[in-house]
């Protein structure tokens, strides 16, 4: 049993081992673009890297530095050269004013020597990196010939389309076009932009006081809760000698003065009568400045008295 099996096995290793190979199969690939030239694109990466290395801020920063210095150096020259001329009293004095001079007029050579170099510099940096920049330009209008699926021009489509609708939202190009009004029997238009209602009153005294306090309590007595009061500056458009007394702001609004006039004095002005609008009702008794003093009066509204306080010098 076991030997007819191995027989069978044998000869199929032997016929598989005498079958003849196939040969390897070859196919040559042509493409009908071209080559993207890789080796172009570095090369241009590696010119425009070379002009952001080179063209930096410290440039800049280098020359403002020389041109700053130069511009104090000057003036203190001129200083110095017109104080030589002034006390130059042709010994010592004067030999030591010119070795100053001198020295400050040698600085000032060394700057500008090192300002035409930086210059020179700087325009020979301007005209390669302006060389580089036209080569880099007519190299990447060349790589552009190699975009097929058209990337850059979609990307400039993508740009002009984004900035033409940026300036749509801001009104540039298409401004909104206003709603047009419907027509109205009034031959001037509709009304426009109506606000809220104001009222403005000429109050009690209209075009008599130009300034003046008014206001409420607000610690007021019992029952006089909605009290006003007015003080109108009846002299000299800073003197008063009265306080009158509204039952609401109504009736202050209107000029019905009730229950009227509490007086401080007949005379307008006299010792403790008004000066100047700032006065102020509390507690039922009114405080102002007291004339022609730097105290304070405080008049009880209900007992007709005057109190006054003196204020601190220099206040």
């Amino acid at each position: 049993m076991k030997l007819y099996v191995i027989v069978p096995l044998w000869a199929l290793i032997t016929a598989t081992q005498q079958a003849p190979t196939q040969e390897n199969c070859q196919c040559e690939f042509i493409s009908s673009e071209k080559i993207f030239p890789h080796d172009k694109l570095r090369s241009v990466q590696s010119s425009v890297s070379d002009c952001n290395s080179n063209v930096t801020p410290q440039m800049t920063f280098g020359m403002e530095s020389l041109l700053l210095g130069l511009d104090r150096r000057l003036p203190q020259l001129e200083e110095d050269v017109a104080m030589l001329e002034e006390e130059n009293d042709g010994e010592m004095y004067g030999v030591l004013s010119l070795y100053v001079i001198e020295n400050e007029l040698t600085e000032i050579l060394q700057l500008i020597d090192q300002l035409n170099s930086t210059s020179l510099k700087h325009k020979r940096l301007i005209a390669d990196i302006t060389q580089k920049l036209e080569e880099v330009k007519d190299e990447m209008e060349e790589l552009e010939q190699f975009d097929t699926m058209q990337v850059v021009k979609g990307q400039q489509t993508n740009q002009r389309l984004k900035r033409d609708l940026d300036q749509c939202r801001n009104n540039v190009l298409h401004p909104i076009p206003q709603p047009t009004q419907p027509k109205s029997l009034c031959p001037f238009g509709r009304f426009l932009n109506i606000s809220e209602p104001r009222v403005f009153t000429a109050g009690e005294y209209p075009g008599s006081y130009k300034y003046g306090a008014w206001g409420r309590d607000p610690n007021p007595e019992v029952g006089k809760e909605d009290w006003h009061w007015l003080v109108p500056m009846t002299s000299a458009n800073r003197l008063a000698n009265y306080v009158r007394l509204y039952s609401t702001l109504s009736s202050l609004i209107v000029g019905v003065s009730t229950p009227g006039n509490v007086l401080i004095h007949p005379s307008n002005p006299t010792t403790n009568t008004i000066q100047g609008p700032n006065n102020v009702l509390y507690g039922g008794a009114l405080y102002y400045n007291c004339y022609n003093q730097d105290t304070v009066c405080r008049f009880n509204m209900t007992t007709k008295t005057i109190t006054t306080v003196q204020l601190p010098k220099g206040t």
